[in-house]
């Protein structure tokens, strides 16, 4: 039994020394500078703490904003950069840039949002696409 246990003891240590090893190699092979490698892990940690990806952000917000009754959100396009969403583009009806506002800031993780939305104004800008 006390054999077994200094097993144990030996192996965790181990496997302690070796994880400690990967991460010291992993920082020497780096080729950035110290300030990159902070940048980097600041980002990594921000994107962890909101658990989500600005990438996967960006695709929440553009189904939010499909699934947005009273929008047209074909011309709207969506910029994510830490969890800030901007969007752009125009839209037929001035309602709906409060709509795709609101849309946009109801998405989970997404922490401001720069609406730029414009009206669009010209023939056809207020039409609205054919129900199938």
């Amino acid at each position: 039994m006390r054999s077994s246990g200094k097993r144990r003891l030996i192996g965790a240590l181990l496997a302690v020394a070796m994880v400690n090893g990967a991460t010291c190699a992993s920082a020497q092979t780096s080729t950035g500078s110290t300030a990159d490698t902070s940048a980097q892990t600041g980002a990594v940690a921000a994107s962890t703490q909101r658990g989500r990806s600005d990438t996967m952000l960006a695709g929440d917000v553009r189904r939010a904003l499909v699934r947005t009754p009273g929008l047209n959100s074909m011309n709207i396009q969506v910029r994510v950069r830490s969890g800030i969403v901007t969007l752009t583009g125009s839209v037929p009806q001035h309602s709906q840039i409060a709509r795709a506002g609101n849309a946009a800031r109801s998405v989970r993780g997404v922490r401001a949002v720069t609406n730029r939305l414009t009206l669009r104004t010209g023939p056809g800008a207020g039409r609205r696409a054919a129900s199938a």
